[in-house]
């Protein structure tokens, strides 16, 4: 169980700090297939991903710099966010959650399958009062999914910093890696630990294999491109996807 749980936080945080997001597109799910209930997977995955966020950040800050500017409007946008999400999702029935965390992860990989050049390329953009505005509101929707159902919630903020802001994916990486990997793992982790339960049982193995897996992927990240991990991390999506929705229907 143990070696099982390595397994699934290095490949879960290294696909994750490769593409920009994702661990618990592999890491939430595998945590509920394991035998936790969802609230419980949820909370101990939030704790194991704050190290995803340390990880990652010792990698990219030899190499990457954040805008200030920019990183301001993630946290005062998305912490809210994730704060209110974390404390609806305990509200929620499991099987309900499951189900609904089945069909997130499912669309994210048809989305992304469907995309091909998907957070390939940036172009400038003009940060107006209303680009700021709109883009802090999606801010704050990300966040309220990162603390509820969490599934891509990173590569989404990637995404949408490289479509709305104009950032290269590169710098779009670096900022989800660290202010969501760090600020707002963190605050979810501590809203669902306060709440909800954790299995600490489980937590050395994956915050060693997160630590691990968000340095690793963020190398290979800055040193060859994620192509062939955007067509991995697509595939895991469905399968882990329709794993979740056998579980939650059965």
């Amino acid at each position: 169980m143990q070696l099982g749980l390595l397994a699934v936080a290095l490949l879960s945080n290294a696909l994750s700090a490769l593409a920009g997001g994702g661990a618990g597109l592999v890491q939430l799910p595998a945590l509920i297939l394991m035998g936790l209930p969802f609230p419980v997977a949820l909370a101990t995955h939030k704790v194991a991903s704050v190290s995803l966020g340390v990880g990652a950040s010792l990698r990219h800050a030899q190499e990457s710099s954040l805008n200030a500017r920019l990183s301001v409007l993630i946290l005062l946008s998305g912490l809210p966010g994730v704060w209110l999400g974390a404390r609806t999702v305990l509200a929620l029935p499991p099987q309900l959650s499951t189900l609904l965390l089945g069909l997130l992860t499912i669309a994210l990989g048809v989305y992304s399958a469907c995309r091909p050049q998907l957070g390939a390329s940036s172009g400038g953009q003009s940060w107006t009062t209303e680009r700021l505005a709109l883009g802090a509101l999606v801010l704050f929707a990300i966040g309220f999914l990162n603390g509820s159902l969490t599934s891509g919630t990173g590569l989404f903020v990637t995404l949408w910093l490289v479509r709305w802001f104009g950032l290269d994916y590169g710098k779009a990486v670096a900022h989800t890696l660290i202010l969501v990997g760090l600020f707002w793992n963190g605050t979810g982790a501590l809203t669902l630990g306060v709440q909800g339960q954790i299995a600490w049982s489980w937590l050395p193995m994956l915050l060693i294999g997160s630590l691990a897996g968000g340095y690793l992927g963020a190398h290979v990240g800055l040193r060859q491109g994620a192509a062939l991990v955007k067509r991995a991390f697509e595939l895991l999506c469905l399968v882990m996807g329709c794993s979740l929705l056998l579980k939650a229907l059965s």
